[in-house]
């Protein structure tokens, strides 16, 4: 059973950077990667909040987020 990772980013350079980074680095035999792009998705405000993400990007993995580089806080997008 693969492992349920969500990468939210607000489409900022330093967002995207990550973005390609982390969807290469992981495996893909191991974790099932949902990428979550806030800034044209805000109806999932809520459940990157919810999951204690406090800026992007960020990466949850199977419930714990982990903030990768500060590119913008959740407030900022709202």
């Amino acid at each position: 059973m693969k492992t349920k990772a969500v990468f939210y980013h607000a489409g900022c350079p330093v967002c995207v950077a990550a973005e390609q980074n982390v969807a290469s680095a992981l495996d893909s035999q191991r974790f099932d990667v949902e990428i979550v792009h806030l800034g044209s998705n805000r109806g999932r405000l809520g459940e990157a909040e919810a999951a204690g993400v406090k800026s992007v990007p960020a990466l949850v993995i199977d419930g714990t987020p982990y903030h990768i580089n500060f590119g913008a806080p959740l407030e900022a997008l709202k």
